[in-house]
């Protein structure tokens, strides 16, 4: 297809790109699902005469990835020159960062001949009046962030309680069919945890327990969940599929086998990162006696003791940035970091295929590694560069919009939490109608008041902030949360964990190699930076 003859002369090849997350489909309700989507953009199209090459529907996804399966699929066909047109209900269903929502919109899709459209947002790439358009992809994200501390908020206090609110139930344990936040024991798995923690009490190492254990084909953590759970694929939880000294190690420290609940161990990087960090421990919840124990506390303290095994402690604080991210453009491990003898040099990075196998198995890659922070940095800054003037605009967008957003957006979100509370009190009358009549049971009766009243304290909270933002403090707060963002953003002086995992996706570091030259030897090697921003990547050779 060609694009270009199709833009000229006004014929559209249309997507139609949907999304909807489940606090989209929690908070603005029937508006926002994709029923509702696919009906607002099929009759756009139709009453604009444009074609629709297909729909790409991304349900249950968060906006704040590009990591989704239908966008993937929209980018590759707009590679492919199958369609030259996306159409959306409005910005934030695009994306809910607004750097990289900002650059689809401002970068690719220009660069790729391709008209968007936001439609509830007034917005049409071939408009000239789409200054705005930062501004709302701003808002949006600051909705994601918003949502984000909300969750973490309620996450928290089931923590501070002493419920379970991990993913998977730990091996031993099961999730309570009557109270999912509470853990019961499960026998099959639990006689495999007791025979453990005797053994390693009795002075049996890890890795002989774990030998022992695969020896007799006794199914590990991972294994045992997907047998009981058919849509789990193995695949995605274990390669090895055994035992080993490893996972033997953490659980003979694990308290949870005390009947101890200790959460809150890790915090995600940011809300548009999955990458997690390890919290210290006078930061966990701690939480005793909150469900059944496995094994009596002299055995679990005599087995936490002689498993000990001899490490080797970290020197110094150095601490490598790019692990995970930084590749050999070879053989595609990890860039793993080795010592240096250059005065001043905090370390050189190396293939890890070389690293633990030699030149058998790949050539060494070596790269200074201030010199590829410094490279790295350099790149970042150069795409999302913006301009005194552009900082200006989007910061007076904000100062006229943050009226609205203080007086007539709180409003209408006010209203529909009031109207909720209104429903879950007549929810609990009609429980206790039901109860009196003989038609639900007490215990349950009980259990569903209780859930509706913890609904109506978290709205009541929420309500009452409400009453606090809608003042001129909130405005000033608002205006300084969006300096603050701009910031820590635009202004980027050290790479952090966070800067990388949001805006790159992988560094490919190749073989170097030396020139002679008058002023001696001078080092050639290429760095390729692929950013999570689709079709952007960055291609760096630099001198030593």
């Amino acid at each position: 297809m060609d694009t270009k003859r199709l833009t000229q002369s006004a014929h559209y090849s249309a997507a139609l790109y949907m999304r909807l997350s489940k606090d989209d489909e929690g908070s603005a309700g029937e508006s926002a699902s994709i029923t509702n989507q696919r009906k607002l953009l099929r009759a756009y199209a139709r009453e604009h005469n444009y074609k629709i090459y297909d729909e790409y529907i991304d349900d249950g996804i968060s906006g704040t990835t590009f990591h989704r399966p239908a966008f993937s699929r929209m980018i590759q066909d707009i590679e492919q020159q199958k369609i030259n047109m996306v159409i959306t209900k409005d910005l934030s269903r695009l994306g809910r960062d607004y750097i990289l929502a900002g650059q689809y919109t401002e970068l690719y899709f220009p660069a790729k001949q391709v008209r968007y459209i936001a439609i509830n947002d007034g917005y049409d790439s071939e408009s000239p009046y789409t200054d705005i358009v930062p501004f709302k992809n701003v808002i949006n994200e600051m909705y994601a962030r918003d949502t984000s501390k909300k969750i973490r908020s309620a996450f928290e206090t089931r923590m501070m309680e002493g419920s379970f609110v991990g993913p998977k139930a730990p091996y031993g344990y099961k999730r309570d069919p009557q109270d999912k936040y509470h853990l019961v024991i499960d026998e099959p798995a639990a006689r495999v945890v007791r025979e453990i923690f005797k053994a390693a009490a009795e002075g049996v190492l890890p890795k002989h327990i774990a030998e022992n254990l695969n020896k007799r084909g006794v199914m590990p953590p991972s294994v045992y969940r997907c047998s009981n759970n058919p849509n789990l694929k193995i695949e995605d939880f274990s390669k090895r599929q055994e035992w080993v000294s490893a996972t033997i190690t953490k659980m003979v420290r694990n308290v949870v086998y005390l009947g101890h609940m200790v959460q809150g161990k890790t915090r995600k990087l940011s809300f548009k990162s999955n990458m997690t960090l390890n919290k210290p421990r006078d930061e966990w919840y701690i939480v005793e006696n909150t469900h059944e124990s496995l094994v009596s506390r002299e055995t679990f303290d005599m087995a936490a003791k002689r498993s000990q095994q001899r490490t080797c402690k970290a020197k110094g604080k150095f601490s490598n940035v790019f692990s995970g991210i930084a590749k050999c453009a070879d053989c595609g491990r990890n860039m793993s970091t080795v010592g240096t003898r250059k005065k001043g040099a905090r370390a050189n990075l190396a293939c890890g295929g070389y690293k633990l196998y030699g030149s058998k198995e790949c050539t060494n890659h070596f790269i200074d590694y201030d010199t590829l922070y410094n490279l790295v940095l350099t790149s970042i800054k150069e795409m999302i560069r913006l301009s005194e003037q552009e900082e200006e605009m989007i910061l007076q967008e904000v100062k006229e919009k943050a009226k609205n957003k203080t007086s007539g957006g709180f409003q209408k979100e006010k209203k529909e939490l009031e109207k909720r509370r209104r429903q879950l009190d007549k929810m609990i009358e009609q429980l206790y109608e039901d109860h009196a009549e003989g038609l639900i049971r007490t215990e349950r009766m009980q259990k569903l008041v209780y859930k509706y009243e913890r609904q109506c304290d978290d709205i009541d909270q929420q309500l009452q902030s409400y009453e606090t933002q809608n003042s001129q403090e909130a405005k000033t707060r608002l205006l300084s949360e969006m300096k603050a963002t701009l910031e820590e953003y635009i202004n980027i002086t050290e790479l952090t964990p966070e800067i990388l995992y949001r805006f790159i996706d992988r560094i490919e570091i190749s073989q170097g190699y030396y020139e002679k030259t008058q002023q001696g030897k001078v080092k050639h090697q290429s760095v390729k930076i692929r950013f999570t921003f689709k079709g952007q990547s960055i291609m760096k050779e630099y001198p030593v």
